[in-house]
């Protein structure tokens, strides 16, 4: 074990992505055995204290649908990389949902397009569903919907995709398991000479270099697109483990504080990153007046924004849109992502918690803004 600093010890929200040649053991079928075994770890992991909260990202649709048509080499057509993914998604559901039963946790079948994380809309309805799943004790095995992708909205590797999942759930850690121990300073299936680079910086452009193509027919992630997806998951503060994924329980050490394969450090916190995310935007959307006691409970009490507590709406915005909130002088006090529309803020204003369904036909949330998703931009005067 190195000095290297832990990664998973003090994470509480971790994205799990395993490569379809561990999934399906270089294309023979589904590993029981290993995807039984990350299954395991997995239910430890979120039930033994403190609590994590994981989400897996699941390759190996495509892979497991080309055995059970009897394919021996991938397909180029998209039609058939869709009828292989329809074919294997089934399989592969089932297996993590069979092996997580063993151990009494959930699955949900979560298929995700770049265009489901483009729209805004989208996004967050996704981002509720995982965070609802998560709330209940649900493991999401999530996979890019290759049944009816096409080559503009792919996400291209599932690294990419386990990346942006970590940013859209703002996950403290993404950790790809690989058929490699870690990133090496040069391919040490070429070089002998090549060593085990256990500690950097996401981002940093000399792993960019370093890094090599693809690693396996079955899949289409090299190395590279590891050191771009924990590049990609760094912006919302999430660092990256890069290890074999049949590393005997690499999950648990991982989370025991032991240092496996590389660890990919972010240079900033997830609450910093995305608090000053919210902080630079230089154009807002719209604002919200809020009461006098609403000042006290978002600035002194560190609480939500509730309906109640809303003066007025201003501008026109969407949900998820970052906005000002203001006290009744119109200082700004914070500012928020918010979680409905304008016109729909406009028709809760002082109204309680309990009516937003008789108001609008529905509850998204609660709150106006959570105050996960506050920043503040002054403190409250003595």
């Amino acid at each position: 074990m190195s000095d290297n600093p832990s990664l998973l010890q003090d994470a509480r929200r971790i994205v799990v992505k395993v490569g379809s040649s561990l999934v399906t053991n270089e294309g023979r079928g589904l590993d029981e055995q290993a995807i039984g075994e990350w299954c395991r770890q997995i239910a430890l992991l979120m039930r033994s204290e403190p609590k994590r909260e994981v989400i897996m990202v699941s390759s190996g649709a495509i892979a497991e649908g080309m055995k059970r048509l009897g394919w021996t080499t991938r397909p180029h057509e998209i039609h058939e990389l869709q009828a292989a993914a329809a074919v294997g998604q089934m399989g592969l559901a089932q297996m993590y949902e069979s092996k997580l039963r063993e151990h009494g946790l959930g699955s949900a079948q979560v298929l995700l397009t770049h265009a489901d994380l483009a729209d805004r809309e989208r996004y967050l309805n996704a981002r509720s569903t995982l965070n609802t799943l998560l709330a209940h004790g649900v493991l999401p095995v999530i996979n890019e919907n290759d049944t009816v992708v096409n080559d503009e909205i792919k996400f291209g590797d599932n690294d990419t995709l386990g990346a942006l999942v970590a940013n859209l759930v703002e996950a403290d850690a993404l950790v790809i398991l690989t058929d490699q121990k870690g990133l090496f300073s040069a391919d040490p299936r070429k070089d002998p000479a090549a060593h085990l680079i256990p500690l950097g910086q996401a981002g940093d452009p000399q792993l960019e270099l370093m890094a090599g193509g693809a690693g396996s027919s079955i899949g289409r992630g090299g190395m590279l697109t590891k050191i771009l997806a924990a590049k990609r998951a760094a912006g919302s503060g999430a660092s990256t483990v890069i290890a074999w994924g049949r590393e005997p329980d690499a999950l648990l050490r991982l989370a025991a504080g032991e240092s496996i394969g590389t660890l990919l450090v972010a240079p900033t916190q997830k609450q910093q990153a995305r608090k000053q995310w919210m902080a630079d935007h230089l154009q807002l959307r719209g604002a919200i007046t809020i009461d006098a006691g609403a000042v006290i409970k978002v600035l002194q009490e560190g609480k939500s924004l509730l309906p109640i507590g809303m003066h007025s709406v201003k501008g026109d915005f969407s949900r998820g849109d970052v906005i000002a909130v203001c006290d009744e002088q119109g200082q700004e006090l914070a500012r928020g992502l918010a979680n409905y529309a304008s016109a729909e803020m406009r028709l809760l204003c002082k109204k309680a918690s309990t009516d937003i369904e008789k108001l609008l036909g529905y509850v998204a949330e609660a709150e106006m803004v959570h105050r996960d998703n506050l920043v503040l931009m002054r403190p409250l005067a003595d």
